[in-house]
C-alpha cells in the first residue's frame, strides 16, 4: 500500500481510483478476464442455439453453471482470505485460457460437439466465480477507503463497458460461419488476463491469516458473519427474490427471436444496450456518492426495475425494446453496484474475501436459476409473457421487503474516513 500512502487526491472525481498504479494493472486484468468470459458466454449459447434450435439448451447452461458455481464460489471466497489472492487471480484465467483453446481447435477441426461446450462451461464458471472474490477483496488493498466506492462503480463500469465492446467483437469474428475467429479471441483474451496480474506490487495475501483453520471452517465462519451483519440478507434476499422470475441477460437469443424475429445481429444489440444502461447506472452510484440512503436507493431501482421488466414483455418494437433494455440495465447496475460497494465498506480485510463470496453466491444462484426458470418458461408461455410475470412478482417481492426488514430502508452510509 505504499503508493496509497505516498498520495492525498481527492475522491470526488469519477475517475479517481485510476490515481494508483495497482489499481489500474488491477483493471486492466480484469477487463480482458471480463471479455473473456463475456465473449465465451455469448458465443457458446448463440452456438448451441444455432446447433438446436431450443431454448431449453440455454437453460440447461445455466442449470450446469449453477450447479458449479455455488461450490467453487464459496471455496474460492475461503481461499482468498487464506493464500495470496494474485496467485488464484492468474490461475483461473490460465485455465480460462487453456480450455478456450481447444474449443478453438476441436471447432475449426469440425469435432466441436454440444457435450464440449457443457464441460468447458462447468468448469470456466467455477474457475470464473473462484477468482472473483481475490479479485474484488483485493480492490481494497490497491484503494484507500474513502476511493472504494469510486473503485466498485468504475469496475462495474469497466464490466458494462467490456459487454458493449464485446457484441462488436462477436459481430466482427462472427462473420465466419463456424465461429471459430470467435473462439481464438476469447482464448487470447484468456492469455492476456493471465499475465497481467504479475506487474502488481500490493501484496495478495491477507494481514490476519486464516491458514490455521481447515477450509470448511473458513467457509462456516464467513457465512456466519453475513447471517449476523445488519444489512447483506436483506439485500441479498431482494436480489434473488427478482432475479430468479427476471433473469434475461444470458437469454438473449431466445428474446431476439421470439420478440423481435431477429438472429445474430439483434443478440448484440440487445446485450450492447443493456451494457450501456449499466455504465449510466453506475455512474450514477458515483454522482450520488453522497446520499445517505443507500438502502432506499435500491429499493427504488428494483422498483423501477420490475416495472420495465412489464413494459419489456409488452412491446414487440426493436427500438423501444431496446430503449428498455437500456433502462433495466440502469436500474440492474444501481442496485448491484450499491450492493458490492457496502460489503467491501463494511467487512475487515480478512473476511472480505468470503463476505464476496457470500455476495456472489446469493447473485450466482438467483442467475442460475433465473436462467433456467426464464429459459423454460419461454418455451412454454413465450418470452413476452415470462417478462411480464417476471415483473409482476418484482414488484410484489420489492414491496414485502421494503415493508418487512426494516434494515435495508433504514441502511445510512456515512464517509468518516477523513476524520
Amino acid at each position: 500500500m505504499t503508493e496509497i500512502k505516498k498520495q492525498n487526491l481527492s475522491p470526488d472525481r469519477p475517475w479517481s481510483a485510476f490515481k494508483f498504479l495497482d489499481y489500474r494493472i488491477l483493471w486492466a486484468s480484469a477487463v480482458t478476464a471480463m471479455l473473456a468470459m463475456d465473449l465465451r458466454i455469448i458465443a457458446t449459447g448463440i452456438w448451441l442455439y444455432e446447433e438446436t434450435g431450443s431454448g431449453a439448451t440455454l437453460a440447461w447452461m445455466g442449470i450446469v453453471e449453477f450447479v458449479m458455481r455455488i461450490p467453487a464460489n464459496l471455496y474460492g471466497g475461503a481461499l482468498a482470505d487464506q493464500i495470496d489472492r494474485k496467485k488464484i487471480i492468474i490461475g483461473c484465467q490460465f485455465i480460462s485460457f487453456f480450455v478456450m483453446s481447444i474449443l478453438t481447435i476441436l471447432l475449426f477441426m469440425g469435432e466441436l460437439e454440444i457435450w464440449h461446450i457443457y464441460f468447458a462451461t462447468a468448469l470456466l464458471s467455477a474457475t470464473s466465480v473462484m477468482s472473483h472474490p481475490s479479485r474484488s477483496a483485493l480492490t481494497a488493498n490497491v484503494v484507500p477507503k474513502s476511493f472504494l466506492v469510486h473503485a466498485v462503480a468504475t469496475n462495474t463500469i469497466t464490466m458494462q463497458i467490456s459487454t458493449i465492446i464485446m457484441p462488436l467483437i462477436f459481430w466482427i469474428t462472427s462473420l465466419t460461419t463456424t465461429l471459430t475467429l470467435t473462439f481464438a479471441i476469447t482464448a487470447i483474451f484468456g492469455l492476456s488476463s493471465t499475465i497481467i496480474p504479475f506487474f502488481i506490487k500490493t501484496s495478495g495475501t491477507i494481514h490476519i491469516s486464516n491458514k490455521k483453520k481447515s477450509t470448511i471452517k473458513n467457509i462456516y465462519d464467513g457465512l456466519l458473519y453475513v447471517k449476523s451483519h445488519p444489512i447483506l440478507p436483506g439485500l441479498y434476499l431482494l436480489d434473488i427474490c427478482v432475479t430468479v422470475v427476471s433473469f434475461y441477460r444470458q437469454l438473449f437469443p431466445i428474446f431476439a427471436d421470439q420478440l423481435y424475429k431477429g438472429s445474430r445481429g439483434t443478440v448484440s444489440l440487445l446485450t450492447g444496450a443493456n451494457s450501456l444502461g449499466g455504465i449510466l447506472g453506475s455512474l450514477l452510484v458515483i454522482l450520488t456518492v453522497r446520499y445517505k440512503s443507500k438502502g432506499m436507493l435500491v429499493l427504488y431501482a428494483t422498483l423501477i426495475y420490475a416495472i420495465l421488466l412489464i413494459a419489456f414483455g409488452s412491446i414487440n418494437i426493436l427500438w423501444i425494446g431496446t430503449i428498455i433494455i437500456v433502462a433495466l440495465g440502469a436500474t440492474d447496475s444501481i442496485g448491484m453496484t450499491t450492493r458490492q460497494t457496502v460489503v467491501q465498506l463494511t467487512t475487515p480485510d480478512n473476511m472480505r474475501g468470503r463476505a464476496v463470496a457470500a455476495h456472489s453466491l446469493a447473485a450466482m444462484t438467483a442467475n442460475g436459476i433465473g436462467q433456467a426458470e426464464v429459459g423454460f418458461m419461454s418455451e412454454i408461455i413465450g418470452a413476452d409473457n415470462t417478462m411480464i410475470v417476471g415483473g409482476i412478482i418484482s414488484i410484489i417481492a420489492t414491496l414485502l421487503i421494503w415493508w418487512i426488514i426494516k434494515g435495508v430502508r433504514e441502511y445510512k452510509f456515512v464517509d468518516d474516513s477523513n476524520k
